[in-house]
C-alpha cells in the first residue's frame, strides 16, 4: 500500500450476512487513526458464479480481503486469486473452527449462517425487542415488573439505544425518563424483580448533546431551560439523589460509548442473576 494514502480497500466476503465480518474489521481497522478503510461487503455468496463478481471487484481494487466463507472450493479459489494478485487474504472464523475441532475432536457441520437459525434463542430476542419499543421513555409502566432491566435517567443520557441494543441481546429491557418535579411512577419505585440502572452524565456533557438534538431540529437552544447549565446540574442531582434513596446502580455514561453502557450492564445483570437464591 502506498505509505501518501490515507485509505485502504477492505473486501469483506462472506456466506452469510456478514455482520460477524463486519464487527471483527471494523473493530480492528478502528485501531488505525491515520486512515480509512474504504469497505467492499460481499454478502450471501454461495455460488462459484457469485464468487467471480467478487473475484473481479477484488482485481479492481487491491487491498485486504478478509472472509466467512465454509465451502472449500470456494476457500481455495478466492485465496489462490488473492496469491495470484498478491493481495493478503484471511479466513475470520478458520482459526477459531480449527481451535474447536481440535479440543472438541469433532469436525463442524458445515452449516452457513447457522448462528442465524430461527432457534428459541431468536424468538427471545425478537420478544425482548417488542417488549423494549412499547415499554420506551416511560410507556405503559403497569408492566414493568416484566422487564429484565429497567433504565431511569434524565433525558439525553442513551436510555433508548441502550435498551435497544440490550433487546438485540434477549433482554427485556424497558426504560423511564426521571425529570424533576414530576413524580415517579409508583411502579417504578416498587420494583423488586427487574435490576433498575440508573444512567447519568456530566451537565456539561448533557448540554452539549442536547444543544445538538435543538439544533438538529431548528430549535433555538439560547433561551431554553432544557440546555441551562443550572437547571441541567438540579436535573444531575436529583437523579443521583432519587438513585440513592432506591440504591439503585450508578452508571456513568459520559464518554461511555452505547456498546461500553450495553456491556455494562450485562455484567451488572448477570452478576445479579447469579447471587439470587435458587
Amino acid at each position: 500500500m502506498p505509505t501518501s494514502t490515507n485509505y485502504f480497500h477492505l473486501h469483506l466476503v462472506s456466506d452469510s450476512t456478514g455482520e460477524t465480518l463486519i464487527t471483527v474489521a471494523r473493530a480492528v481497522a478502528a485501531q488505525y487513526a491515520n486512515v480509512t478503510p474504504v469497505e467492499h461487503v460481499y454478502p450471501l455468496v454461495r455460488s462459484q458464479k457469485q464468487l467471480d463478481r467478487v473475484l473481479d471487484e477484488i482485481e479492481e481494487a487491491p487491498g485486504i480481503v478478509l472472509f466467512t466463507l465454509l465451502e472449500k472450493d470456494l476457500v481455495s479459489r478466492l485465496e489462490d486469486k488473492c496469491k495470484g494478485i498478491n493481495v493478503p487474504s484471511l479466513s475470520i472464523i478458520g482459526p477459531v473452527m480449527q481451535l474447536f475441532e481440535a479440543y472438541l475432536g469433532a469436525a463442524t457441520t458445515g452449516r452457513v449462517g447457522a448462528q442465524h437459525v430461527l432457534n428459541a434463542e431468536y424468538f427471545k430476542r425478537i420478544d425482548a425487542l417488542n417488549y423494549t419499543m412499547i415499554h420506551d421513555d416511560g410507556q405503559h409502566v403497569e408492566g414493568l415488573d416484566d422487564a429484565d432491566v429497567v433504565l431511569v435517567g434524565v433525558s439525553r443520557t442513551s436510555k433508548t439505544p441502550t435498551s435497544i441494543y440490550l433487546a438485540n441481546r434477549g433482554i427485556r429491557t424497558a426504560n423511564v425518563p426521571l425529570v424533576p418535579g414530576i413524580p415517579v411512577p409508583a411502579q417504578l419505585e416498587t420494583l423488586t424483580r427487574p435490576l433498575v440502572v440508573s444512567l447519568h452524565a456530566t451537565p456539561e456533557r448533557l448540554i452539549q448533546v442536547r444543544q445538538n438534538r435543538l439544533l438538529s431540529m431548528g430549535a433555538d437552544s439560547s433561551s431554553d431551560s432544557y440546555t441551562d447549565k443550572q437547571l441541567v446540574a438540579e436535573e444531575v442531582a436529583f437523579a443521583r439523589k432519587l438513585s440513592a434513596k432506591h440504591d439503585w446502580p450508578l452508571l456513568d455514561v459520559t464518554r461511555r460509548s452505547i456498546e461500553e453502557t450495553a456491556a455494562a450492564i450485562m455484567k451488572l445483570y448477570s452478576d445479579r442473576q447469579r447471587n439470587r437464591p435458587s
